[in-house]
C-alpha cells in the first residue's frame, strides 16, 4: 500500500527507513531522497514510522 502517491512511498519502505534514520516524517522521507508535496500523507506516515519506531527491540533514541 502506499503511504505517499505523491512519491510513490509504500507503507513498507516508510518502515524500513523509520527503522533505520531519526526523525520526523520528513526527516525520513528525504533519506529516501523524496520530500512532503501535497501534506496529505504526514500524518498518516508520522503514524506508521511511530508504529513501526515502538516495534523495535532497541528504539532509536529522539534527534
Amino acid at each position: 500500500m502506499y503511504t505517499c502517491i505523491c512519491n510513490a512511498i509504500r507503507e513498507d519502505e516508510l518502515r524500513k527507513a523509520a527503522r533505520q534514520h531519526r526523525g520526523g516524517a520528513e526527516s525520513v522521507y528525504a533519506k529516501l531522497g523524496k520530500r512532503p508535496n501535497c501534506g496529505h500523507c504526514l500524518e498518516e506516515a508520522e503514524y506508521v514510522i511511530a508504529e513501526e519506531r515502538e516495534a523495535l527491540p532497541c528504539p532509536l533514541a529522539a534527534a
